[in-house]
């Protein structure tokens, strides 16, 4: 991995307070891990009432194994109160912190990841076309389960989704993105599943190493014809390890 000096993170909120719970909440996920913070994407609105920020969070690798190492952070000032609140959310994929960021108001085109922090480029067209697709459709999908291994010779981060468009065919989904260490690139790919139980254990197999290719996402249901009743998101598998 690249060896890179990283900027100072500027969250703008000298001279703001918030509530005692906000503020203990603030502390627990942002405050105690900021030195390791660094913003691969971050916009703030011309008034300086919103700030949307994508942080890559590099003490992720020393905790528990296969959190997901991004954060997604929305920050809301009341500039006449001086005053501040904030939403944030730990996702596996800088693509998936992006889009949830659009979908809480800030413009697509101002949250574009930086290429001077060190992350690998993508290898192909194909992997740019999936990185964008789940950055504009982030909220068609539910996120059930991630693992990330930042280490080895076989650095990767496997992603189980739900479609929640009721017409979808294959209403599992795995995202599986892949690096390459010494050409310093990632591949993205995506594949369909017809069960939550099928996704999983593509990704279990993919983590142990014998996991065959991904099938193929299926076509959606035709508009004219009724799909299947929408159901609950994915459940997050708890207690996974590897």
């Amino acid at each position: 991995m690249p060896l890179i000096g990283t900027p100072e993170l500027d969250l703008r909120l000298e001279g703001f307070r918030t509530d005692e719970q906000t503020a203990a909440v603030f502390y627990q996920h942002i405050t105690l891990d900021l030195p390791s913070l660094v913003a691969y994407a971050e916009h703030h609105s011309a008034d300086g009432a919103q700030s949307f920020y994508v942080l890559h969070d590099r003490s992720a690798t020393w905790g528990f194994p296969g959190l997901p190492q991004y954060i997604a952070l929305h920050l809301q000032r009341d500039l006449g109160e001086r005053t501040f609140v904030f939403e944030h959310a730990k996702l596996p994929l800088p693509a998936m912190a992006q889009s949830w960021l659009i979908h809480r108001g800030c413009p697509p085109q101002s949250i574009e990841l930086r290429t001077d922090l060190g992350r690998p480029a993508p290898a192909d067209q194909a992997t740019r076309a999936l990185e964008k697709r789940l950055t504009g459709d982030g909220d068609h999908f539910a996120y059930g389960y991630s693992y990330t291994r930042d280490h080895g010779p076989d650095i990767v981060t496997v992603v189980a989704l739900r479609v929640l468009d009721a017409r979808a065919s294959s209403e599992y989904r795995v995202v599986v993105e892949e690096v390459d260490g010494h050409s310093w690139t990632r591949t993205a790919r995506e594949g369909g599943f017809d069960t939550v139980q099928d996704a999983l254990r593509w990704c279990d197999d993919r983590l142990a190493g014998r996991a065959g290719p991904l099938p193929p996402v299926r076509p959606s249901a035709s508009p004219n014809r009724p799909g299947p009743a929408p159901a609950a998101p994915a459940p997050r598998s708890p207690g996974r390890s590897h």
